[in-house]
């Protein structure tokens, strides 16, 4: 029988702690900061540090409108309306500041009294397109985990959980457990402390970014020149794209920065929507999965390269950021020790990536009609997984035949988009940002954070519950899912007469990767 003494209470943790978060005009992050102030009241202070838009200057006036106004606090509006209003008013710290810039852009004097103010950090800022310019996904990714680490230091060496992806694991295959993983490229050393060391790989990388700064005549083909650059060099040290290569240099730069420390690293796999609270199905925007069950919804394509009996790792964001939290408990309770948690649902509860297209193409069909903003018309042919010769193969058929009628419209005067050309587009745009994660040759292990939840106590387990065998995905993905994908995250089509436009082929690398 276990030991109640041992137990480890997220009340008695974090009461009275002063929790720093970063990122919280995202979605994950969203889920996290309602959760805490809902369900767990002994918070002293949320320190928000965000920074300014074009449209909002400061933090105080972005959160107003772009956090607080969110639908994921509704059911504390509700339920709760004078205790969220007391949090904000008198719990909530907002600063204005910027997480790559150091000091956060404060200055010396403001960045020692926002260090004296924290007891806790809890980094979820990223930038989460697969496909960004590589000097901006460095930035964020990377290089602003030594700015996190210096507030870390200045604040007394507090504990530091940073939110990462299960999908650092590259091109390795096989069972993914909780621990550093090593570039497939092996051109990156290790330290004797299990890190990698990245400085030099860094001082190449800004080199690079300098010299097609450089040598870019055309401003406005910097981006693209950047993120092709980005590209190039994830594939060539291990990654598929630039936002998990980054995310991995992002994490060996915690490592090394926090030696000693206190440092949670928590890995989430493809984060949906939530499962259950603060409402079933919150989402915010077109996830991974959600650009093709939107594009299959819109008629804009019906097969995609993918293997049908590979596992797909999707885990909802409720049981996330509950991981997070049972992290940030562990950190406080047992400081001074770095630990990896996979928040993830493959090895635990699996479902293949075949029966996952089953249940959602049936659904799709049988309650197209109760999903007004997802679907425009009763969904046509079924959608298939075809093997990546198949699909280049048909791709190129396609493209030559649809080279000729272009040819052809563009003789007789006529416009050169037509349906079936922007259904290729949307195809080939979907293909080339996702294809990697629909193929995969790994399954992701989640044992110490189960062993984290064992030392919980019995109501904190329930509360914060972290296991994915609660998914019944019969239920969540082809019920609660969907209905949160048409609820939250499209707009009423009868308001949005361009609502087609999420899927228009520029659109498809701007879908957020989600991959925490």
């Amino acid at each position: 029988m276990k030991n109640l003494a041992s137990e480890l209470s997220v009340a008695q943790q974090l009461a009275g702690k002063r929790v720093l978060i970063t990122g919280t005009t995202g979605f994950l992050a969203k889920v996290l900061l309602e959760k805490l102030i809902r369900d767990v009241p002994s918070i002293k202070q949320f320190v928000l540090v965000i920074r300014g838009s074009k449209k909002y200057n400061n933090a105080a006036e972005r959160f107003e409108r772009e956090i607080l106004s969110s639908s994921i606090f509704d059911r504390l509006r509700e339920e709760q309306a004078q205790y969220l209003a007391d949090v904000v008013n008198n719990k909530i710290v907002f600063v204005t500041g910027e997480v790559t810039e150091p000091l956060f852009g404060l200055g010396q004097l403001k960045f020692n009294q926002l260090a004296n103010t924290v007891d806790i950090v809890v980094n979820c800022a990223a930038s989460v397109n697969f496909r960004e310019a590589l000097d901006q996904a460095l930035e964020i990714n990377a290089l602003s985990v030594h700015k996190l680490a210096a507030l870390v230091r200045m604040a007394g060496n507090i504990p530091l959980i940073h939110v990462s992806t299960c999908y650092v694991n590259g091109y390795q295959e096989g069972q993914m457990s909780e621990q550093l993983h090593a570039s497939t490229s092996k051109l990156i050393p290790q330290h004797a402390d299990g890190y990698y060391e990245v400085q030099p790989l860094i001082s190449e990388l800004l080199r690079k970014i300098a010299a097609v700064k450089r040598n870019c005549l055309n401003a406005d083909d910097l981006p693209q020149a950047l993120t092709e650059l980005g590209i190039q060099e994830a594939h060539r040290y291990g990654w598929n794209d630039t936002y998990t290569f980054t995310k991995w240099i992002g994490e060996q730069i915690a490592c090394r920065e926090m030696q000693g420390k206190t440092l949670s690293i928590v890995r989430p796999s493809i984060i949906e929507s939530t499962l259950s609270e603060p409402a079933a199905g919150w989402i915010e925007g077109v996830k991974v999965g959600d650009a093709l069950i939107l594009a299959y919804a819109r008629g804009k394509t019906s097969f995609f390269p993918a293997n049908p009996k590979a596992v797909i790792d999707l885990i909802p964001a409720d049981l996330v950021a509950n991981s997070i939290i049972l992290a940030m408990t562990e950190a406080l309770h047992s400081p001074h020790q770095r630990r990896i948690y996979q928040s993830c649902s493959g090895s635990r509860n699996p479902i293949i990536l075949g029966d996952l297209i089953q249940i959602i193409q049936t659904a799709c069909k049988r309650d197209w009609r109760s999903y007004e903003r997802l679907f425009h018309r009763q969904p046509g042919s079924d959608f298939r997984c075809v093997s990546r010769p198949v699909f280049l193969l048909t791709m190129s058929a396609m493209k030559l035949a649809l080279d000729t009628v272009c040819f052809a419209r563009k003789c007789l005067g006529m416009k050169q988009s037509f349906a079936r050309l922007e259904s290729f587009n949307t195809t080939h745009n979907l293909a080339v940002v996702f294809s990697f994660y629909t193929s995969p040759n790994y399954i992701f292990q989640n044992n110490k954070l189960r062993e984290l939840e064992q030392r919980m106590g019995k109501s904190d387990r329930s509360m914060f519950a972290i296991d994915p065998e609660r998914i019944n995905w019969s239920k969540y993905m082809g019920n609660i899912h969907l209905a949160g994908l048409n609820r939250y995250a499209l707009k009423d089509k009868r308001r949005d007469k361009n609502s087609d436009a999420k899927l228009a082929p520029e659109a498809v690398n701007t879908v957020t990767a989600n991959i925490a």
